[in-house]
């Protein structure tokens, strides 16, 4: 068919826009492809230098805006541990990171319930249409503006049970993901009681140090006014000293053991470690002198109330449900498909005028989607469930036995605390009387230094013992009551159905 002129001016203008495009689109990969080429990520150099580029240098700018202000304690108060635990759940950025990840799991489980429902998709589409229409022995110009609205409805009406698997997945997984956020509040609450309890221990301990250095003063001076009398001789006062200078010494290697665990506190809670924190002294906190409950008892309420255990048999409830999606992968699927479709036309000739039409039309479909043959690919899936679930059982018998044996050896740790709680208060009541009747004899002329001497050190090694063993048991109670759960269940106890 020869072309009209009408037609090759129509068609010169495409022919000359698919050539500029093919220009600018050659020109692009001229200029783009060798500049990234040159600007990707490459590995270091050599294995003998550190590596440090550009790349470096906006991963430090990144990290420096993720940088957040911690928090500084008020050192006024005296704290508690039950408020130090309140101050580690509402700053520490542990709790806030397993929360986050609980409503992300939340929203997976909106996800998968949201499959229950139709999805309804609409379009508004409007096109024009512009071209030479040949007739009889002429060509006509005619416009065609079209108007669409279109919806598509799309609903599975039934599955053999797929998507009920998914739902009853993310149900567990997100049982799963609050039981993890309620175990980092137990693992939280026992890192702030032990490092509370450290502290404890170290301010005890300078407490002990500080009676000690008195009490080799004390000899110091009894032993100089001695000689001065003519009663002691120099290697006296020269052993006084000397015990004296030792008892200095001591002090000041606790009270930087006292500073490192204030560090320890503060990072617990996620405070600055700058800041000061006051907290009640041991003599303000008793100390139980005998357990309550058996061991029995203790593992059984572990089992009931550890989130990690909880976690686990979660992990189980979900590989049932994965299991259960795996078999509804040999049934068929059948689904429902609406796609109504509003049209409004508008047509122009070149010399007639305006015309228009509108409809509505559309079409309803039923699918039955089944899967005759697949390699054995549904074969293999539901074999993996299997497996997956048959895994987190036996990983929910490893845990219970970590945890009948974490129990056990804690109760034996605050049984052994108890009874060297009950021995350091002996020793030191012995120790005090002891110092207390050397120093008298020693002003009586009836005991020498040594012998003083040899009383104090005693007397300081037994104030030092009871510090620790009062803080032991304590340690040993924070140990027992996060083996058992008991640290984060409610002050009224477990409600029972």
């Amino acid at each position: 068919m020869t072309r009209t002129p009408e037609k090759l001016i129509a068609t010169a203008p495409r022919r000359r826009g698919q050539l500029g495009g093919a220009l600018l689109a050659a020109l692009f990969l001229l200029l783009v492809v060798p500049a990234g080429r040159t600007s990707a990520q490459n590995a270091p150099p050599s294995p003998d230098l550190p590596w440090h580029a550009a790349g470096e240098q906006s991963i430090e700018r990144d990290a420096a805006r993720q940088r957040s202000p911690k928090f500084v304690a008020d050192p006024s108060p005296a704290y508690s541990l039950a408020d130090l635990i309140r101050l580690a759940e509402t700053h520490n950025p542990e709790t806030r990171a397993a929360w986050e990840h609980a409503c992300a799991q939340a929203a997976a489980l909106g996800v998968a319930r949201s499959e229950l429902y139709p999805t309804v998709a609409a379009a508004a589409l409007s096109e024009t249409n512009r071209e030479q229409v040949y007739l009889n022995t002429r060509f006509y110009r005619q416009t065609i503006q079209s108007f669409d609205l279109a919806l598509d409805l799309n609903y599975t009406l039934f599955d053999f049970g797929a998507r009920a698997g998914r739902i009853d997945a993310a149900k567990a997984q997100l049982l799963a993901a609050n039981f993890t956020f309620n175990d980092v509040h137990r693992q939280l609450i026992y890192r702030v009681s032990e490092a509370y309890y450290q502290l404890l221990n170290a301010q005890g301990q300078e407490a002990a140090a500080r009676a000690s250095l008195a009490n080799a003063q004390t000899v110091q001076q009894a032993a100089e006014a001695s000689l001065q009398h003519g009663l002691a001789t120099l290697p006296d006062v020269l052993e006084a000293r000397s015990a004296t200078a030792q008892a200095q010494y001591e002090l000041q290697s606790v009270t930087g053991t006292e500073d490192i665990a204030h560090g320890n506190l503060a990072t617990a809670l996620g405070a600055s470690p700058v800041g000061a924190i006051t907290i009640q002294s041991i003599d303000q906190i008793g100390t139980p002198d005998s357990i309550e409950g058996t061991v029995d008892e203790a593992i059984d309420r572990a089992v009931d109330q550890r989130p990690d255990f909880m976690r686990q048999v979660a992990a189980i409830r979900a590989a049932d449900a994965r299991l259960k999606q795996a078999r509804a992968a040999y049934f068929p699927t059948l689904s429902l498909e609406v796609k109504p479709d509003a049209q409004s036309l508008y047509g122009l000739q070149q010399t007639l005028p305006w015309g228009h039409s509108a409809d509505l039309d559309g079409g309803v479909m039923l699918s039955l989607h089944w899967t005759v043959f697949d390699g054995g690919a549904r074969r293999n899936e539901v074999a993996e469930a299997q497996a997956d679930q048959r895994a987190a059982t036996a990983q929910a018998n490893v845990i219970r036995d970590q945890i009948e044996n974490g129990i056990w050896t804690a109760y034996s740790n605050l049984k052994t605390a108890l009874r060297q709680r009950q021995a350091a208060a002996a020793l030191l009541t012995a120790a005090d009387q002891s110092y207390n009747a050397a120093i008298e004899s020693y002003h009586y002329g009836v005991r020498n230094l040594v012998d003083v001497t040899q009383a104090q050190r005693i007397l300081a090694q037994a104030r030092s013992a009871d510090v620790l063993a009062r803080t032991q048991v304590l340690t040993a109670l924070a140990e027992l009551a996060f083996e058992t759960g008991d640290s984060i269940q409610p002050a009224q106890g477990r409600p029972h159905p």
